[in-house]
């Protein structure tokens, strides 16, 4: 699975995830593979770096399926512009790249079947499989390691360490005490834009 988080503090947003990917009870850690649970996406408000939990196949569906995107379609500097892109995406991840959305016969909607965090300078944004979308006032946490991560975020968050320390600091946890999570730790920092009212 995965520990990814993050972090907003201090005029900085960071963005990161351990590099551990499992298949079953096999281990694959990032001697063997690069294993990059993160990566940049470039669209109409500027560069934003995106954190997927769930099976090893999302990966590059995911990054593919952004990337095809116009950039003026490619919009994550808010909620309602994360829900825009991501509805735009469903129909592309069903027709061309097979993705399967039934889970369950009660569910309210299709599924997208993954968990995802959003990293740029306007903020810190967390999107679900029925395209619930969050966004995070300080820190947040996805995948088996996710508890883990939270704690020592939680603990961590009235020092004086930096957003970028304070994520390293999370996905260490998950790495230490998840099975599903192992460094090293790969971690992206964005400057925060000022907001209006700064």
């Amino acid at each position: 699975m995965t520990t990814i988080v993050v972090v907003k503090k201090a005029g900085q947003v960071a963005i990161a995830a351990d590099t551990l990917v499992t298949f079953g009870d096999t281990r694959l850690n990032h001697r063997f593979e690069a294993n990059s649970k993160l990566f940049k996406v470039e669209g109409a408000g500027g560069i934003s770096y995106v954190g997927l939990a769930g099976t090893v196949a999302h990966f590059p569906v995911l990054r593919k399926a952004m990337a095809a995107l116009p950039a003026d379609k490619l919009r994550l500097n808010s909620k309602d512009q994360v829900f825009d892109t991501f509805t735009l995406l469903h129909p592309v991840l069903k027709d061309t790249f097979f993705l399967q959305t039934k889970e369950d016969d009660n569910d309210p909607y299709e599924s997208s079947q993954f968990s995802v965090v959003i990293a740029n300078a306007t903020g810190i944004y967390g999107l679900y499989s029925y395209r619930e979308v969050f966004e995070f006032k300080e820190f947040w946490g996805i995948g088996s390691g996710r508890s883990f991560a939270l704690g020592a975020m939680h603990a961590g968050w009235d020092s004086p360490k930096t957003a970028r320390e304070l994520a390293v600091a999370g996905v260490q946890a998950g790495c230490e005490f998840d099975k599903n999570s192992a460094g090293p730790v790969e971690v992206f920092t964005i400057k925060l834009k000022k907001q209006k009212s700064e």
